[in-house]
């Protein structure tokens, strides 16, 4: 059999075994089958609530996430990588989320990772028979190992590169997640060590999982990313001390992170960032902590890195609150 004939028997093996007519997400709305003959300010309305109604599924399964957002931060602890992987929407969600992260949390690109079926290309124009290479997916997860960890996005739970990388995942023993919008059951536990199903039922506009399915899986790795870096002490208070700098305006809120962190005046707070090495977490316990640039990077490496810990051996100075129009004083 050639390879082409391989790869049509897969897929129509897939297509038969997927049941995609029974799946929550391809089914109709039926409060929305007059969609087309609805006011603009309606149609507006109705994908609104029902991307609320996705938010509550995400909500009520916030256990379970938080678990994930524990493993991502083990994972990255342990030296090992995540991976997002996913086709279509989902694939380009991941890709999203894993381009934020190192700007946002100072990580590093190759740690989270997107696997998006029908790469880069894919980003800009879809790619729809891409979904179907089960062989690309199973490269992703055969290019994992024991420490690392895969999660699967896939609204339906059925496309054939999604599972395929996950199978391919746990063959080589990294942990597995898969996050869906499909029912639970479906025989879906076998598909991961963990799996999410957010219980986000049809779309307004039949089997479109951009809207309600995606906005929810957003909102899933929005919360696993940030939970995870919280974890790992990428953040202090609600500040993100990880950032990288690499525009006028992060270059700007870096500056602001710490004047706000250790309540000095921003001409100080440029003065420790830069003693600091461009570094917000040292020019901060350096500030709390009374110390130079040098004392605080051990502090930190000692408490590693978290802001907080590495204050408590040095307990801080009480911030100043600066007058408002009055330009470094305080009260």
């Amino acid at each position: 059999m050639s390879q082409s004939d391989a790869e049509r028997n897969a897929q129509s093996t897939a297509e038969s075994a997927a049941g995609w007519g029974e799946l929550p997400t391809e089914r109709r709305h039926p409060g929305t089958l007059d969609l087309d003959s609805l006011p603009v300010e309606r149609v507006v309305e109705l994908v609104l609530e029902e991307d609320r109604r996705g938010l509550d599924a995400v909500l009520a399964l916030r256990v379970e996430i938080a678990r994930v957002a524990d493993w991502v931060a083990e994972t990255l602890a342990g030296g090992g990588d995540v991976v997002l992987a996913g086709a279509g929407t989902s694939g380009r969600l991941a890709v999203l989320e894993a381009a934020e992260c190192p700007p946002t949390f100072g990580t590093e690109p190759q740690r989270i990772r997107a696997a998006l079926a029908g790469g880069e290309e894919a980003v800009f124009r879809a790619r729809e028979g891409a979904e179907d290479r089960q062989d690309e997916g199973r490269r992703v997860g055969d290019g994992l190992r024991t420490g690392d960890l895969c999660i699967g996005l896939s609204a339906s739970s059925v496309t054939p590169f999604t599972r395929a990388a996950l199978d391919g995942a746990r063959a080589r023993g990294a942990r597995t997640v898969l996050l869906t919008c499909a029912a639970a059951g479906r025989d879906l536990d076998a598909t991961a060590t963990l799996v999410i199903a957010l219980d986000t039922g049809p779309e307004v506009l039949a089997g479109s999982t951009r809207l309600k399915a995606g906005s929810a899986t957003k909102a899933a790795l929005n919360a696993i990313t940030t939970a995870a870096m919280v974890r790992l002490g990428k953040v202090y208070q609600n500040l993100m001390v990880d950032l990288r700098p690499g525009s006028a305006k992060l270059r700007d809120r870096s500056l602001r992170i710490i004047s706000a962190a250790a309540g000095v005046p921003l001409d100080q707070a440029r003065r420790l960032h830069e003693e600091a090495g461009g570094e917000v977490k040292t020019a901060i316990v350096m500030a709390l902590a009374r110390c130079d640039a040098e004392l605080a990077r051990r502090r930190l490496a000692d408490a590693g890195g978290h802001v907080r810990a590495a204050l408590e051996a040095a307990p801080p100075r009480a911030p100043k609150v600066p007058v408002p129009g009055r330009t470094g004083e305080a009260l």
